[in-house]
């Protein structure tokens, strides 16, 4: 792989061209020239010894949700494209990669308003999963994960509210980041739940996540120092994180659970019933679909017919929810949110399945049914982290017949030290 930014930029723009890729469906908009400008300045740079920061000359794509000044902000919808409101600013984590040398080669494409974990677009197409292209990408982030699989970018950033950063990762066998949610400020990014909508890279390595996430929160870079794995307390928790694996996964998570035991690694079956109280929560209706509905109320009226069915009928599902039981699920959260900080004190970190199954093939989630089935099965684990606003990583576990993701969660606040636990294990998975 060439080393200097232009050259590798030209590589990805090759790759988004080639009509026998994903490149239509995964990129919703090219910005080649700029990025071009961009590359030349940061090789420039290079060869006068100066840099903005650890991603100074890195090609990203960022997802369709990100304000870009002088652009509609099209969130995977041609509703809000017709609607033609253009953003007035960059959103302030488009700026932060900009003044930290990023080449941003494109917009990539995502579940319409960011609302599935299936990553299905009607509009735009659905881009193929890299390992098998009748199968889904996961989502929302679709296109960003395809993207770095492909070698269309080096990172991709996006959104994450219940999985959306670590399931099509997960899927498309490289690695997702959720932050803690106060890290990365989410304004100028469309928003889908206010509560628990976060902001996340996705990349090949753990370093180039880390790198992404320090320049987004604004954070002093510091190089990885990876953990000791000997005699780290990892928690695997009973119960609910693991039912209804499907066959890959079981055997990919039972590869990880063999190689953290030879590696010293202190593993503890640990039953957390904070996670019972989390789904009564959630029965009561959601923080998503209350917060989209209350966001996409007056455009259900007026357009919408033009919104994807499986998302219009998601943010429908918040109307039922009054006022009085969203408080009530808000005042409930906050406390679980603090018990679930202690109830992790003294782990490293939790480790589970990212998702319950690998991609289905796009044929297996045709049907409204299919579709919330497999939906469901890939949400359930990720969202259990922004529930609780937790930190965490999926890793590709290695040697599956399809990507298997590893998550590991660990608690609010706790982001240097997962990264330095998930660059072991990706050490680990490597050797």
């Amino acid at each position: 792989m060439p080393t200097a930014a232009r050259d590798r930029l030209e590589h990805a723009l090759s790759r988004i061209a080639d009509p026998k890729g994903e490149g239509r469906r995964v990129c919703l908009t090219v910005y080649a020239e700029a990025a071009r400008a961009a590359a030349d300045a940061a090789d420039a740079r290079a060869r006068a010894g100066k840099s903005l920061g650890p991603l100074d000359g890195v090609i990203v794509s960022i997802k369709d949700l990100f304000d870009v000044a002088g652009e509609v902000t099209r969130a995977g919808s041609k509703v809000l494209l017709a609607e033609g409101k253009v953003a007035a600013a960059d959103a302030p984590v488009v700026a932060r990669l900009r003044a930290g040398g990023c080449v941003i080669v494109a917009k990539t494409n995502m579940t319409e308003f960011a609302f599935s974990g299936v990553g299905l677009n009607p509009h735009f197409g659905t881009p193929g999963n890299p390992t098998d292209r009748s199968r889904i990408p996961g989502g929302s982030t679709s296109g960003g994960a395809v993207a770095v699989a492909d070698g269309m970018c080096e990172i991709a950033i996006g959104s994450d509210t219940g999985g959306s950063m670590r399931i099509p990762a997960a899927l498309c066998g490289i690695a997702g980041w959720k932050p803690s949610k106060r890290r990365v400020p989410t304004e100028g990014v469309f928003p889908l739940s206010t509560t628990l909508d976060s902001i996340g890279p996705m990349a090949r390595t753990v370093a180039n996540c880390a790198r992404a996430d320090a320049v987004m929160a604004n954070d002093t870079w510091r190089e990885l120092d990876p953990a000791i794995l000997q005699g780290l307390r990892i928690g695997v928790p009973l119960g609910m994180p693991f039912d209804d694996l499907d066959d890959t996964v079981m055997a990919g998570i039972s590869y990880a659970i063999e190689q953290f035991k030879r590696a010293g690694v202190r593993l503890t079956d640990e039953t957390i019933s904070l996670f019972d109280d989390m789904q009564q929560i959630n029965a009561m209706g959601g923080f998503s679909p209350a917060e989209a509905y209350a966001v996409h109320r007056e455009r259900l009226k007026s357009r919408g017919q033009g919104i994807d069915p499986n998302v219009r009928m998601r943010i429908k599902r918040g109307s039922t929810i009054a006022p009085a039981v969203y408080a009530e699920m808000i005042a409930a959260r906050e406390r679980l949110v603090l018990a679930m900080d202690v109830r992790l004190s003294d782990l490293d970190a939790l480790m589970l399945p990212t998702t319950a199954i690998c991609a289905p093939k796009m044929s297996e989630v045709a049907s409204p049914e299919t579709f919330s089935l497999n939906n469901m099965l890939l949400l359930r684990n990720p969202a259990i982290v922004n529930f609780f606003d937790l930190c965490a990583i999926s890793l590709p576990i290695p040697g599956g017949v399809h990507p298997v993701g590893l998550m590991l969660l660990a608690c609010n606040g706790h982001d240097r030290r997962l990264f330095n636990i998930a660059a072991a294990v990706e050490r680990l998975f490597a050797g």
